[in-house]
C-alpha cells in the first residue's frame, strides 16, 4: 500500500496547527516512515514540502528527489489522534485534505488563463468547476474506493427563496394587508367521505374580517396579496400534523360519530317501540327526523371549522414573524368562537332531539 502520515502545514503561520494527510508512491513512503521512526533530527533536510500559489498544487522533496503534488479534500473529516504510552490517546486535529504525491505528474502545472468574465454566473461555475478537480472520490483505506458515489447523497437543491426575501414580501404584505377595509380568505374544502352531500365537494367558504373601526365593505381586496402570502407558505401549511395531535382529533371525531349512531339507535327503537302508537307518534317522528337532519347538516359543518382551525395553528407553529404570527391569531381565534358556537348549537339540538324522544 502508499504510505500516509500527518505533517504540521508551516506555510500557515496564522494556523495553531492545521493537519494532513501526505500519500507518497509506496518506495517513498517507506522511506519516510523509516526516517521518522528513527527519529532522526536531520528529517527537514530529507523531507520537504512546498506548495504553489493556488494553494492546491506543490513539489514534495524525498531525498531531494521531487514528486509532483496534489492538494485534494477527502469525503468527510477525519480526527487524527496522538498517544504517549498507547494506552490513552488524544485528538489533535481533524483532518479534511490529503496532499497525493506522484512521480510522473507535472511539478509545475500550465498556468490557467486569468479571463475575467463579467458574468457573476459564469465565473461562479468556473470556480466550481475547478474545485471538483481537487475532489477526491475515495477514503484512505481500500473498502472506501468510491465512498462519495456509494455512500453520500447528492446536496439537497435549494428550492426556498432566501430568509431576506420573505422577510421583504411578508412586510409587503403586510403593509398592503394594513390599507385593506376588509380581508377575504378563502379556503378549499375538500370532503374526504364520499357519502358527504355532493355539493360540499370543492365548495370556498370565505371568511370576512373586518377592519376594526371602519366602514365600508370593499369585496375581495386584498385576495391577491393573500394568494401570494399563500404561494409562500404553501409548504409549509402542507407539511404532515404531529402524530399526537392527529390522534386527539380523531378521538373528538370519534366521539361525535358514537353519538349519532346511538341517536340513531335511540330513534329507531322508539320508532319500533309499538306500531299502534304509530299514528300518533307520526307527527313527533317528522320532527325528530328534521332535527336529526339539521345535527347532521351541523356535524358536517363543524368538522371543517375543525379542519380549518386545525390548519391555521399548523401554520401558525410554522411562522417566525411576529407581525404575521399575530394576524393569522386573529384569524385562529375566530375560527375558535365559531367552533364552539356550532358545538352549542348542536348541544342544544341534541337536548331537543332527546326530549322528544322521551315524550
Amino acid at each position: 500500500g502508499e504510505g500516509r502520515m500527518s505533517k504540521g502545514k508551516d506555510d500557515a503561520p496564522h494556523e495553531l496547527e492545521s493537519q494532513f494527510v501526505l500519500r507518497l508512491p509506496p518506495e517513498y513512503a517507506s522511506t519516510v516512515r523509516r526516517a521518522v521512526q528513527s527519529g532522526n533530527v536531520n528529517l527537514k533536510d530529507r523531507l520537504t514540502i512546498e506548495l504553489h500559489a493556488d494553494g492546491r498544487h506543490g513539489i514534495v522533496r524525498v531525498d531531494r528527489v521531487p514528486l509532483a503534488a496534489k492538494l485534494v479534500d477527502l469525503p468527510c473529516i477525519i480526527e487524527s489522534l496522538k498517544t504517549i504510552d498507547k494506552k490513552t490517546f488524544y485528538k489533535t486535529a481533524d483532518i479534511c485534505q490529503m496532499l497525493v504525491c506522484t512521480v510522473d505528474g507535472d511539478l509545475y502545472p500550465p498556468l490557467e488563463e486569468q479571463t475575467v468574465s463579467t458574468d457573476p454566473k459564469a465565473n461562479k461555475k468556473k470556480d466550481k468547476d475547478r474545485e471538483k478537480k481537487f475532489i477526491w472520490n475515495h477514503g484512505i483505506t481500500l473498502p472506501l474506493k468510491n465512498v462519495r458515489k456509494r455512500r453520500f447523497r447528492k446536496t439537497a437543491k435549494k428550492k426556498y427563496i432566501e430568509s431576506p426575501d420573505v422577510e421583504k414580501e411578508v412586510k409587503r404584505l403586510l403593509s398592503t394587508d394594513a390599507e385593506a377595509v376588509s380581508v377575504r380568505i378563502l379556503w378549499e374544502v375538500i370532503a374526504e367521505d364520499e357519502t358527504k352531500e355532493v355539493d360540499n365537494h370543492g365548495s370556498l367558504t370565505s371568511l370576512d374580517i373586518s377592519s376594526p373601526g371602519m366602514s365600508g365593505h370593499k369585496q375581495g381586496h386584498g385576495s391577491s396579496e393573500h394568494d401570494e402570502l399563500r404561494e409562500i407558505f404553501n409548504d409549509i401549511s402542507s407539511s404532515s400534523e404531529d402524530e399526537d395531535e392527529r390522534d386527539h382529533h380523531d378521538d373528538e371525531d370519534l366521539n361525535i360519530m358514537d353519538t349519532e349512531e346511538d341517536l340513531e339507535r335511540q330513534l329507531q327503537d322508539k320508532l319500533n317501540e309499538s306500531d299502534g302508537q304509530q299514528q300518533e307518534n307520526e307527527g313527533s317522528n317528522q320532527i325528530a327526523m328534521g332535527i336529526q337532519k339539521q345535527i347532521d347538516n351541523l356535524k358536517s359543518k363543524l368538522q371543517e371549522t375543525q379542519d380549518r382551525r386545525k390548519r391555521q395553528e399548523d401554520l401558525i407553529m410554522k411562522v417566525e414573524n411576529l407581525a404575521l404570527k399575530t394576524r393569522l391569531q386573529a384569524v385562529l381565534d375566530e375560527f375558535k368562537q365559531q367552533e364552539e358556537r356550532e358545538k352549542q348549537q348542536m348541544a342544544s339540538l341534541q337536548e331537543q332531539l332527546e326530549s322528544l324522544m322521551e315524550k
